[in-house]
This record gives structure tokens, C-alpha cells and sequence, in this order.
């Protein structure tokens, strides 16, 4: 019988707090701890799930082979860093890091000691999304628009980092072919961040990609669209269908010669399947579906895109 892995979570504010429920849901996983620098927070999340609660993480760590880390961006660096270093394997909330060289350094780090990072790019394991993925061939154009109400969460870092960096992490890894240009514009309106983004990227193979996104908007949507040859693909993530239209001769559809298929999915526990993948890569000593590496370049992109903004208003 394979031993369970003794896990923790670092930071369990309020995406925090389901890392640590869907670890001890997980009958592979003994959850060992939950530590966060409110010791309230910390003790009321640990006698909830029968586990010990810590407010310095960095004496949980000696007791555990794995963690999920959510505490904010701004710490991500530091505390990642303390875990690797102690040969702890790590799943660590979207974004990376707040900068590139932070990213790098994190997965030099991981991969000088032999340990996982995994970035909690959460949508990959989104159901629609998955075939989608399955289909793609050679992308030509992706549309993306990312809409939500405003939130005081997440307002700390631009809207690029904390809603498009999602489909930033699709369009990557979709598309095999470096970005080759970059026309982006942002603003403000209700943060000092930017709250409202729009970029156009141009890839060296001819794909092209237009992503919005935005935080003051009177509607939520969450779209996703690929076109290729022969092919049209679209995510609704809030309805959770995929609709797929390809051409076949003799299709008699709202198109001639061209076959229409919605598939609708099931409510699924996305978050679940995402730390179940992190624990069985922790199992089978293998890659994560999101490595350190994906974050890493989603992070660049991203950054890249605000100092494009930036220098656009100059």
C-alpha cells in the first residue's frame, strides 16, 4: 500500500481555505497542517478539518513533502523559496511571482533540487477547455474575453495579472510559435492598476490572438475562441459548453457544408482535479500538467504586455 503524502497549506484566506478542504478530501493525502500568519484564521481552519494550525509556516514544513501556497503574490518569491529549499514540492497560486527574475530564479531553484513546482493555472483542467485542447490543430486566430464584476480581490496587481493571465496560459500553450508582437492598451478606473486591457498578439507563425479583459463590467463572461483550418472552436466557461462548427461536404446546418455540435458539461469541482493532478505527479515523481515553466512564461508574457501599456502612454 503506497503511504499517503503529508501535505500543507500555507496562507488560507479565501482560495487558501479550499486548497486545504480538497486536501483532506483526498484519501492518498494526510493533511498535516494549515498555517497563516492570523492565528484565528489558522486555528479555526485546522480544527475544522482535524489538523494542526501554524503561523510560521517554516516550522510545518520539517513535517510535510508537499504544499499548496496561497498567501499573496507579493510573497509567493520568499515563501516558494523557503520550500523548495527545505526539498518540500510545491503547488503555489497563479501568479508565479510579481517579477521575471523572481519566476526564473523559483524554477532554477526547483529544478536544482529536484522538486515539483506547479503553478495553480486552474482553467487547464477545465472539462470544455480539455477538448477543446484535444481538437486543436494549427490555431490561425484566438479570441478571448474575460469579464467580471469588480471585486475588492485581486485589485493589488493590474487586471493582465489577475484575470488574463488565464488565457495568456491557453494561448501559450496552444500555440507552438513565439510571440513576435505585441499592441496593447490598459486603463484605470476604479484601482490605481489598470482595470480594463485589450492586446493583440502576432505570432512568428501567423496566429493572432485578441484578449480582453476587465474588472468593471456590468456582466460576467468568460469566452474562448479558436479558429483553424477547417475548424471553429468557443468555450463558454460560465455555461460550460463547447461548441465546435467544422466543414463536411453535404452538411445540411445553420451553414452549408458545415457541421454545428454543442456539448454541454457537467458542474465539476475544477480546483479538485487540479490538486489531485499535483498529488499524483507528488506520487509518481512526474510533471505536473502546469509546470514552474508555464507560469513562468505566462508571467513574462504578461509583464510584458503591461510595459507595452505603459510605454504606449508615454
Amino acid at each position: 500500500m503506497t503511504a499517503k503524502i503529508k501535505a500543507g497549506v500555507i496562507g488560507v484566506g479565501y482560495l487558501g481555505r479550499f486548497h486545504a478542504e480538497k486536501y483532506a478530501a483526498l484519501p492518498e493525502v494526510d493533511l498535516v497542517g494549515v498555517a497563516d500568519l492570523n492565528p484565528e484564521r489558522a486555528r479555526e481552519m485546522a480544527a475544522a478539518l482535524n489538523t494542526r494550525a501554524f503561523t510560521d509556516y517554516l516550522e510545518m514544513l520539517p513535517l510535510v513533502e508537499a504544499v499548496s501556497v496561497a498567501v499573496p503574490t507579493t510573497s509567493h518569491f520568499s515563501v516558494v523559496q523557503d520550500c523548495l529549499e527545505k526539498d518540500v514540492q510545491v503547488l503555489v497560486e497563479k501568479p508565479l511571482a510579481v517579477t521575471a527574475p523572481e519566476a526564473e530564479a523559483l524554477v532554477d531553484l526547483a529544478r536544482a533540487r529536484g522538486r515539483l513546482l506547479m503553478v495553480g493555472h486552474l482553467e487547464r483542467f477545465n472539462s470544455a477547455m480539455e477538448e477543446l485542447r484535444a481538437k486543436v490543430t494549427r490555431p490561425a486566430f484566438i479570441e478571448s474575453h474575460r469579464l467580471s464584476f469588480y471585486k475588492e480581490r485581486g485589485i493589488d496587481v493590474d487586471v493582465v495579472l489577475d484575470l488574463m493571465i488565464h488565457d495568456l496560459d491557453h494561448v501559450l500553450s496552444l500555440v507552438a510559435s513565439p510571440v513576435q508582437e505585441i499592441r496593447a492598451a490598459g486603463v484605470s478606473v476604479l484601482t490605481e492598476k489598470i482595470d480594463l486591457a485589450n492586446v493583440r498578439l502576432e505570432f512568428a507563425d501567423g496566429c493572432t490572438a485578441n484578449l480582453t479583459a476587465s474588472r468593471m463590467s456590468f456582466k460576467s463572461m468568460r469566452k474562448f475562441r479558436l479558429f483553424q483550418p477547417e475548424a471553429y472552436l468557443s468555450v463558454d466557461f460560465e455555461a460550460r459548453e463547447l461548441t465546435v462548427a467544422s466543414r463536411k461536404e453535404g452538411a445540411l446546418g445553420p451553414i452549408p457544408g458545415v457541421v454545428l455540435e454543442t456539448k454541454r458539461f457537467p458542474q465539476e469541482d475544477v480546483l479538485f482535479k487540479e490538486i489531485a493532478n499535483f498529488v499524483a505527479a507528488v506520487q509518481k515523481r512526474e510533471e505536473p500538467r502546469v509546470r514552474g515553466e508555464d507560469g513562468q512564461a505566462a508571467l513574462a508574457l504578461a509583464l510584458e504586455i503591461i510595459a507595452n501599456m505603459r510605454t504606449a502612454k508615454v
